[in-house]
């Protein structure tokens, strides 16, 4: 396959994700075949893999939902003890993405690999700078025990013609000083939600070969087991209450079956607990169950979803998308779809009906204007699912009924003349309290003022 082939087949797969109808982040194709040449692309499609299954993820557990639960109002946000609205504007310190732990935010940028927030007052504490470059699509993606874990680019040799050989490293650092504890080489460039995830007393990291999943020590680094699949074979990864699994199928193109094995967490031994029919795409997980998702039509309309518990028992049931798919995120039980059309759909993942259905509240961008909107979030507490819109609006539904309870807005710079290409815009939650990304590195913090 020649390089221009291979590129053409990282964008398809990313712009359509053609098994759950959920397009990967707009700006996303176009940044893993533009690595300015270094990356291989080899390298580039194995990362579109693993990008593709875990476009929808899992947002925030709402628990069971029984009927005091929902017809609770929608109760008013209140701010944490020492918050108060705040922006920040550190050059190359968040278009990469923010993460919430505590009172505390965890940024990646061009110019930062991390960058600790606080996010009660949005000072800048510590910040690691980036291994030469940093244009990356990645962000701090876990905080446990006092430890930050996320990536940075690996330090290799200057090729002739100026550039440096691509590479990444998983690297951990003290959340107290940010201080590097250690760093272990990834065998591509994949920094998506697949290539490392906490599992009990260890990180799981796709290191040291493509087909290889290791335990790492989480305070050393050091590898405590390994498990490799075959040759021929694709594995998606999701954790189960600390608990890793493998689904595990084909790599062809005719349609195969999928294994899912359950891996011990202290020694690696792999269990196979079911075997679902068809191919099938890690839609998210949502308690102790996954999630998965395959297409029942070509219009991509009818779904059939099928959960797999932690034991390996299996239930499916099919539902309908309403519109053109933006995007969908894994809310607890709930499914929240948002179409091009600016509706959002609330769909049962115990019955697979819809909920309700109505308008969005923010600004859709051009189905082809590789902008997006952010993933969702939730508030428990108040009941309220909030969306932030790539020209700045922001929208609360009342998570029961998908009425609008708030509305808001923060400035966001206008693209200038040429492609329309920005990071995607990220919202997050810190306790009732919202943090906006822009897209760059500019944050608002803010409080939504239920009812006023």
């Amino acid at each position: 396959m020649t390089t221009e082939r291979v590129e053409e087949k990282v964008r398809e797969t990313l712009r359509a994700v053609a098994l759950d109808g959920v397009r990967a982040p707009g700006d996303l194709a176009e940044k893993v075949v533009r690595r300015r040449g270094r990356r291989r692309f080899s390298q580039a499609a194995g990362a579109a893999v693993a990008v593709a299954a875990i476009t929808v993820g899992a947002v925030f557990g709402i628990g069971g939902g029984g009927a005091a639960e929902r017809d609770r109002p929608v109760r008013t946000a209140a701010s944490p003890e020492g918050w108060k609205p705040w922006k920040s504007d550190v050059p190359g310190a968040a278009e990469r993405g923010c993460l919430v732990d505590g009172s505390a935010l965890y940024c990646g940028g061009s110019k930062y690999d991390v960058a600790k927030l606080d996010a009660n007052t949005g000072e800048r504490l510590w910040t690691v700078k980036v291994n030469r470059e940093g244009d990356g699509i990645d962000h701090p993606f876990a905080v446990r025990d006092g430890v930050v874990y996320a990536y940075r680019n690996h330090t290799a040799k200057k090729q002739p013609n100026g550039d440096y050989m691509g590479g990444t490293d998983l690297m951990a650092v003290d959340a107290r000083t940010g201080e590097r504890l250690w760093a272990v080489e990834m065998p591509q460039d994949d920094r998506g939600g697949q290539a490392a995830m906490l599992i009990d007393g260890a990180v799981l990291a796709n290191t040291p070969s493509l087909r290889t999943m290791s335990a790492l020590d989480p305070l050393t680094g050091k590898e405590k087991w390994r498990h490799t699949w075959d040759k021929g074979i694709v594995c998606q990864r999701a954790v189960l209450s600390g608990v890793p699994y493998l689904l595990c199928t084909r790599d062809t193109e005719e349609p195969h079956d999928t294994d899912v094995f359950r891996l011990d967490p202290a020694t690696g031994t792999a269990k196979k607990v079911t075997t679902v029919p068809g191919r099938q795409q890690l839609i998210g997980t949502s308690g102790d169950r996954m999630i998965l998702g395959e297409m029942k039509d070509v219009a991509g309309k009818d779904r059939q979803l099928t959960f797999v518990s932690s034991s390996g028992q299996r239930t499916s049931h099919p539902y309908r998308i309403e519109g053109s798919p933006a995007r969908a995120d894994v809310v607890g039980d709930l499914l929240i779809s948002v179409s091009w059309q600016g509706k959002a759909s609330a769909y049962s993942l115990t019955t697979g009906k819809t909920l309700w259905t109505g308008p969005v509240g923010v600004k859709m961008p051009g189905k082809n204007s590789m902008l997006d909107i952010a993933s969702p979030v939730v508030s428990a507490g108040q009941g309220v699912v909030y969306f932030f819109g790539s020209t700045g609006d922001l929208s609360g539904l009342d998570l029961r009924t998908g009425e609008r309870v708030w509305r808001g807005h923060v400035d966001i710079p206008r693209l200038g003349p040429g492609p329309g290409i920005r990071n995607p815009p990220q919202l997050l939650l810190y306790e009732d309290v919202l943090i906006a990304r822009d897209g760059g590195s500019k944050l608002v913090s803010l409080l939504p003022r239920i009812g006023d």
